[in-house]
C-alpha cells in the first residue's frame, strides 16, 4: 500500500490525514488546534502540525504530501525567516480602509482586470497597505511575503528561521500555487504571473517571485548600495502537477525524511473541491459560521462589482467564488429563540409548506457581504395571525439562509456557469430539513457528501496525483435528494428585499 499525507492549517486547527493513494481510504489521521484570534505568531501553526502529525503516527511511510490552507493571509520574513509581526489572517477587518484606498487608486474595474479580485478587507494587499499606512518602520525589514500554507509547505520542506530548522532562511525556496496566489490582490489567474506594480502600490516596495537558482542566501532588504529599494520575495507559484521535495529531514516532525514529494498545496476552497472531485457543472455550497458557493470553471471571472472572486483553483481551471457571512448562525439563532436543537428546529421546517405561509426572513443578522450591505441587520415578513406559527418560522429560517446562497450562486451564474448538481457540505448540510429545501429552493438535485475533512483529503489527493494515482477515489455520500423547484420562495425572497431599505 502506498500512503499519502494531506494537511489542513485551517483557521482553528491543523488537520492531517494519512490515506491509501490508489483507494483515496483514510488509515490514520491527527489533529491539534490552532490559537484563536485574527492575528497569529505561526510558530503555532509549525507547533501544531508537529502535534498532529505525532497523533497521525509519522510521515515515515509516506511517499508525498501536500499542504491545503486557510486563504489571504499575511506572512512577512525578515532576511533570517523570521516573522516580522504576527500573521494578519483573512478574518481580520482592520485593513478595510486600506482596501477603499486601493479601489479608488486603482479602481475596482481595473483591479478586477487585472488580478480577478475588487479589493476586500480579507484580501492580503489591503494587509500589505495596512502595514504601509500603520507600521512603516517594519516594512524596511521585509524581505519576503507568504500566504499561510506557503509558509508551511516551507517549513515541512526543512527551511525556515535561520537556527530553527535544517536548511535555514533561504527564502527563494518559497513556493505556491495558482489557487491561494489568486487570492492575494497582486496575482492574476487569468494571465498566471504576479502583478509587480500592484504589490509594490500595496506595500511600497518592489517585488520579485522567487527564483531557486538565483542566490542560495536571503535576499537583503532595506537599500541597496545604489540607493534602490531591495525586491520582496514572493513565492514561485507551481502549475498543477508540478512537485518539491523534503530537502532536509527535520527531527521534531516525526518521520519527516529527504526527498519524500512535496504538492504545490492550495488554498482551502481549492483544495476542498479537489477533495470532493468537484468537476464541470458542480457546484459547492459549504454552510458553516459563514457561507461559500464555488464552482470549477474552464474560464477566469472577471466581476467589477465584486461579488464574484476570480479564484484558480488547484488543477489548472479557476473557482469564482461568493462569500457570504450568514449561514449556521442564522439557523443557531432561529433555533435558540425556539427553544430547540438543530434536529427539532428541522422536525419543525420539514412540517411547514414551501414558502413557510409567506413569513420572509432576510437573515442579515451581522451585516452582510454578497450583497455588499456592511451594516444591514435581520428582518422578519409576511407574519400574520395565521402565518406566526413555530413551524413557519423554522422554515423560514432555513429558506432564508438558503436564498442568500442561492443570491450568490446566481452571481456565478451571469458569468456562464450551468450547474447541474449542488455539493452541499458545511455543519448545516447534514440537517434532514435543509438539503431537501436546498433543491426546492436553488432548483437543483443536491448531493450531501459523507462528513470528511475534504480540505486536507484534496491536499491529499494532490500528493496522490504526483505517483500518478489518486484520480478514481469515490466519494462517499450522506444524503442525496431532488424535488421540483418551489420558485415562488425566492419571488418572496426577492419582493422583501426590495421592499427593505438597506
Amino acid at each position: 500500500m502506498t500512503l499519502v499525507a494531506g494537511v489542513d492549517t485551517s483557521t482553528q486547527s491543523c488537520k492531517v490525514v494519512i490515506v491509501d493513494a490508489a483507494t483515496g481510504a483514510t488509515v490514520r489521521e491527527g489533529r491539534a488546534p490552532h490559537p484563536e484570534g485574527t492575528a497569529v505568531d505561526p510558530a503555532a501553526w509549525w507547533a501544531a502540525f508537529v502535534a498532529a502529525v505525532e497523533q497521525a503516527g509519522g510521515l515515515a511511510d509516506v511517499a508525498a504530501i501536500a499542504v491545503g490552507g486557510q486563504q489571504h493571509g499575511l506572512v512577512a520574513l525578515d532576511a533570517e525567516g523570521r516573522v516580522v509581526r504576527d500573521a494578519l489572517l483573512w478574518n481580520d477587518t482592520r485593513s478595510a480602509a486600506a482596501a477603499a484606498d486601493l479601489i479608488s487608486e486603482v479602481g475596482a474595474a481595473e483591479y478586477a482586470t487585472r488580478t480577478g479580485l475588487v479589493p476586500v478587507a480579507s484580501f492580503t494587499a489591503t494587509k500589505l497597505r495596512w502595514m504601509r499606512d500603520h507600521e512603516p518602520e517594519l516594512v524596511p525589514s521585509i524581505a519576503a511575503v507568504a500566504l499561510p500554507h506557503d509558509w508551511l509547505t516551507w517549513r515541512l520542506r526543512g527551511y525556515g528561521p535561520a537556527g530553527e530548522s535544517p536548511l535555514g532562511p533561504v527564502l527563494d525556496e518559497l513556493v505556491t500555487d495558482r489557487s491561494d496566489a489568486s487570492g492575494t490582490g497582486y496575482w492574476s489567474a487569468a494571465t498566471n504571473a504576479y502583478d509587480l506594480e500592484l504589490f509594490a502600490l500595496a506595500l511600497g516596495r518592489p517585488a520579485r517571485e522567487a527564483d531557486p537558482r538565483g542566490a542560495s542566501t536571503p535576499a537583503s532588504t532595506g537599500l541597496h548600495n545604489s540607493g534602490v529599494p531591495a525586491a520582496v520575495v514572493l513565492p514561485r507559484v507551481l502549475g498543477p502537477g508540478v512537485s518539491t521535495t523534503i530537502d532536509a529531514e527535520t527531527p521534531e516532525l516525526r518521520g519527516s525524511r529527504a526527498g519524500v514529494l512535496v504538492g504545490a498545496g492550495a488554498g482551502d476552497n481549492a483544495a476542498a473541491a479537489l477533495g470532493l472531485g468537484a468537476g464541470p457543472g458542480d457546484v459547492v455550497i459549504s454552510i458553516g459560521t459563514s457561507g461559500t458557493v464555488f464552482a470549477v470553471s474552464p474560464e477566469p471571472v472577471v466581476d467589477e462589482s465584486g461579488a464574484v472572486a476570480g479564484f484558480a483553483d488547484a488543477a489548472g481551471a479557476f473557482l469564482p467564488l461568493v462569500a457570504t457571512l450568514n449561514a449556521a448562525r442564522v439557523l443557531d439563532a432561529v433555533a435558540a429563540l425556539l427553544g430547540v436543537d438543530h434536529e427539532g428546529l428541522a422536525d419543525l421546517a420539514l412540517a411547514a409548506e414551501p414558502g413557510a405561509g409567506g413569513l420572509v426572513l432576510l437573515p442579515y443578522f451581522e451585516g452582510e457581504r454578497t450583497p455588499n450591505l456592511p451594516d444591514a441587520t435581520a428582518t422578519l415578513s409576511g407574519l400574520t395571525l395565521a402565518s406566526t406559527t413555530r413551524e413557519n418560522l423554522a422554515r423560514a429560517a432555513i429558506e432564508g439562509m438558503l436564498c442568500g446562497l442561492a443570491d450568490g450562486l446566481d452571481a456565478i451564474v451571469r458569468h456562464g456557469l450551468r450547474p447541474r448538481r449542488l455539493l452541499l457540505v458545511g455543519g448545516a448540510a447534514r440537517s434532514r430539513a435543509v438539503p431537501a429545501i436546498a433543491s426546492q429552493v436553488l432548483g437543483l438535485p443536491v448531493v450531501v457528501p459523507e462528513p470528511g475533512e475534504y480540505v486536507a483529503r484534496g491536499a491529499a489527493r494532490q500528493a496522490a496525483e504526483l505517483l500518478g494515482a489518486g484520480a478514481a477515489w469515490p466519494l462517499a455520500l450522506h444524503a442525496a435528494v431532488e424535488h421540483p423547484a418551489q420558485p415562488h420562495v425566492r419571488a418572496a425572497f426577492a419582493a422583501a428585499f426590495a421592499r427593505t431599505a438597506h
